[in-house]
């Protein structure tokens, strides 16, 4: 069995997370696509939550909530995880952030926004949690892998482990209107150097990099490269969202 990959060059005081699939991690050059594409989602939010009181939620290794805290007033991170939670409290450390262990499900609130990226597909029961983030503040930002490009084409959903159901975008639309008054979809995208990667593969690069051998050596580089400007996020009223890697959901009390 191969063995979890850890977090690098950690501060002396914070215990390295292992790579599970649960979560995504910085400082693992591996992970580093996932992790950039959470982290893109979390720099777009941030420049929104300027001055807000703001609750991150199934916060996991504390980078996102450290990024919000960079704009926001103050920031809560909650994870249940303890691993998770110890590690946070640890590695960030803001005079406006602080880290709670704690179900999603029972926090109340009251706060400004609600940042909740990529967990609601790990839900069992997403319309009572739901219900509770309108109730716990005025604007909530809930993301979610779109179906259509993360799983095998006719397949109900990924084989992520961790993912209970995954949904298209009218699907998650659905799921979401019930609980508040207002809800705009917006969807990520490759761009720069990842969306060339994309027209390469359409062009045969899949069948190029094999016969030359040179697989392992080029994603050894590649993949560390990416970065965060690597995405980009289109309002779903200006783009084909059944073409999104993810959907953000700004939704509205």
């Amino acid at each position: 069995m191969n063995e979890p990959h850890l977090q690098r060059n950690q501060p002396p005081d914070v215990p390295p997370l292992a790579l599970t699939g649960e979560r995504t991690l910085p400082d693992v050059p591996e992970e580093n696509y996932w992790f950039r594409r959470h982290l893109a989602v979390y720099e777009w939010i941030a420049a929104r939550v300027r001055g807000l009181l703001v609750a991150d939620l199934a916060c996991g290794e504390g980078y996102g909530a450290d990024l919000l805290a960079g704009a926001a007033a103050e920031v809560v991170g909650v994870d249940a995880n303890p691993e998770a939670h110890g590690h946070a409290r640890l590695r960030y450390r803001r005079a406006n952030l602080r880290f709670e262990r704690g179900l999603v499900e029972s926090f109340a609130g009251p706060v400004d926004a609600i940042v909740f990226l990529q967990t609601i597909e790990h839900i069992h029961e997403p319309g009572p949690l739901l219900e509770r983030f309108a109730a716990a503040a005025p604007l909530s930002y809930v993301t979610t892998p779109n179906r259509l490009t993360l799983a095998p084409p006719g397949a109900e959903k990924s084989e992520n482990p961790w993912h209970l159901r995954e949904y298209t975008a009218a699907e998650y639309r659905s799921l979401l209107e019930p609980h508040f008054s207002h809800v705009d979809l917006h969807g990520l995208y490759h761009a720069r150097k990842l969306r060339l990667h994309e027209l390469a593969i359409r062009a045969g690069w899949d069948q190029v990099h094999p016969a030359l051998r040179i697989t392992k050596p080029f994603y050894d580089r590649f993949v560390p490269a990416i970065a965060a400007s690597d995405f980009t996020l289109r309002p779903g009223s200006q783009c084909d969202l059944d073409r999104a890697l993810d959907f953000v959901a700004v939704c509205r009390r």
